[in-house]
């Protein structure tokens, strides 16, 4: 799959594992939710 290989190619380019690739990304976005509000659902 594309993400999979996005993945792969981002831990490739930055010197670190699949796994810790992941855990950044995800470290990013739950900050980024954080900064939204917070809410699954936002009001258009």
């Amino acid at each position: 799959m594309k993400i999979t290989q996005d993945v792969r190619d981002f831990a490739a380019k930055q010197g670190i594992s699949e796994n810790e690739a992941l855990e950044r990304g995800m470290e990013t976005k739950s900050v980024e939710f954080v900064k939204t509000g917070a809410e699954v659902y936002h009001k258009v």
